[in-house]
């Protein structure tokens, strides 16, 4: 390959080209219009079922983890709640799978395919925890994998969280390119596939998503054969819509399709993912709304073609909490129930606490995942570079939390509020974006109009009323 076929022009023209062959999957076959595709079809046609993803999963140690209920914390909910009030919460402890998150669900359907194709590695562009997981699942088979990462910020400054994950992710034998935040992650993970013939473990794929529905299926038979019911709420943490779509999936494979499923996310708002002056200006790196909103009202921004992660399907309800309410609950979760976990499960469960002071006593909330953690995701790691970058750190009312600007931790429970996101606002956005390739309205095929309704979980006549359409 000459130098001109390397550079960003030439290798960004190639995108569907190098998708197609690293995913082994043909998107066009399933377009149906200019914005519809046949999604149950896309998933379907991987060959891959409930029973088969298990077998896998089995293979490598994957899932079957347990149910915790959190009873001290429970308690701590009850003594802040009104009478009568405060739900039971549970938790899936998905730290407990191989590399120490439920990213090695999502993992292992995409190695596996990745193994069973004989493509000559993996790759992933991913600066969490699916990293290591791509790694931990690639070294069960013996397959190479190179992991790209944002890892600094523009002064070379690294987020610990990532750091921790990077070197996770060397641990169990990957290569890591560790780049600065900015539009070249992308053009690079392109380079790599090209270069090197391997599989594109991408998170957005029906591997990936496939492999979470494992999790929101055991969630509800687990809950059902202890407690003869299946959950009320399930909360989950959401990001790039992966977590939410699988466990979704899963709850209804599984028959409990009256479970509320609650998407919670950490309250990033004003602070840009892709802005070098914001990478070190927040304490988490994933489960925030930088990726949280954008994912849900346009998941075709993904690195494949058509998302298979698409979270307005599958979600109830919304809710964010702040950094600081996150930072209380993680030593909570620790000095009640003697579980040290990190921050990512530790926001739905921030979530979870909310919630379960709305619902009654005899009603059950779980928590979905919770992952391992480690020195560089400890909330001492993460508050200590938030106070390097000028971060005002104190205890006080999480209403008065500025992201970017000031993380307040609740001087009591009582603090811990979820507060709503506008499903319906949400939507509004999803349809600007969907139909902002069709210059006629009046030309949207009722077909079009009918996967919209369903890729928001809302009706016919709904995306016509939002829309503009009679």
């Amino acid at each position: 390959m000459s130098a001109a076929d390397m550079g960003y022009d030439a290798v960004m023209a190639k995108k569907g080209e190098v998708m197609k062959s690293s995913v082994g999957i043909d998107y066009d076959a399933f377009k149906t219009g200019p914005v519809s595709f046949d999604y149950e079809g896309m998933m379907t046609k991987t060959g891959y079922d409930l029973e088969r993803v298990f077998e896998i999963q089995s293979e490598t140690a994957v899932g079957n983890t347990p149910l915790v209920e959190l009873k001290n914390i429970t308690a701590l909910v009850r003594a802040v709640s009104n009478p009568g009030k405060g739900g039971r919460i549970f938790v899936k402890d998905e730290a407990q799978n191989p590399s120490g998150s439920f990213k090695d669900r999502r993992a292992s359907v995409s190695i596996y395919e990745a193994w069973k194709k004989g493509y000559p590695g993996v790759s992933a562009a991913t600066s969490g925890n699916y990293g290591a997981a791509v790694a931990s699942q690639a070294a069960k088979k013996g397959l190479p994998a190179i992991i790209v990462q944002e890892a600094f910020d523009g002064r070379g400054i690294a987020q610990p969280e990532i750091a921790e994950k990077t070197r996770a992710c060397e641990a169990y034998g990957a290569e890591v390119i560790r780049l600065s935040v900015g539009p070249e992650l992308f053009y690079v993970f392109l380079l790599i596939l090209i270069e090197t013939g391997y599989f594109n473990a991408s998170l957005y794929t029906p591997f990936s998503v496939l492999g979470i529905e494992t999790l929101g299926f055991e969630v509800a038979k687990e809950i059902k054969e202890r407690e003869g019911r299946f959950p009320d709420v399930v909360v989950a943490t959401h990001a790039g819509g992966g977590n939410v779509t699988g466990t979704g999936r899963g709850l209804i494979k599984a028959g409990a399709s009256d479970t509320k499923l609650v998407a919670a996310s950490v309250d990033l708002s004003g602070l840009h993912m892709a802005s070098d002056t914001d990478f070190n200006r927040k304490s988490f790196t994933t489960g925030h709304t930088g990726f949280g909103i954008p994912f849900a009202t346009w998941p075709d921004r993904a690195d494949v073609p058509k998302n298979a992660a698409r979270p307005l399907r599958y979600m109830d309800r919304f809710v964010t909490v702040t950094q600081g309410e996150v930072f209380y609950i993680t030593q909570a979760l620790a000095e009640l129930e003697g579980m040290e976990r990190g921050p990512a499960g530790n926001t739905s469960l921030a979530a979870a606490f909310a919630v379960a002071r709305e619902m009654g006593e005899d009603e059950i909330v779980v928590v979905q995942e919770t992952e391992y953690t480690g020195a560089g995701k400890h909330p001492i790691a993460q508050l200590n570079l938030a106070k390097r970058m000028g971060i005002e750190v104190r205890r006080g009312n999480p209403k008065e939390n500025v992201p970017g600007v000031r993380i307040v931790i609740p001087e009591d429970p009582s603090q811990i509020k979820a507060v709503d996101v506008d499903l319906e606002r949400l939507r509004k956005s999803y349809y600007k974006n969907a139909l902002e390739s069709i210059e006629d309205r009046e030309k949207i095929t009722d077909d079009e109009i009918r996967f919209l309704a369903e890729d928001t979980k809302t009706t016919p006549d709904c995306v016509r009323e939002a829309v503009g359409l009679k």
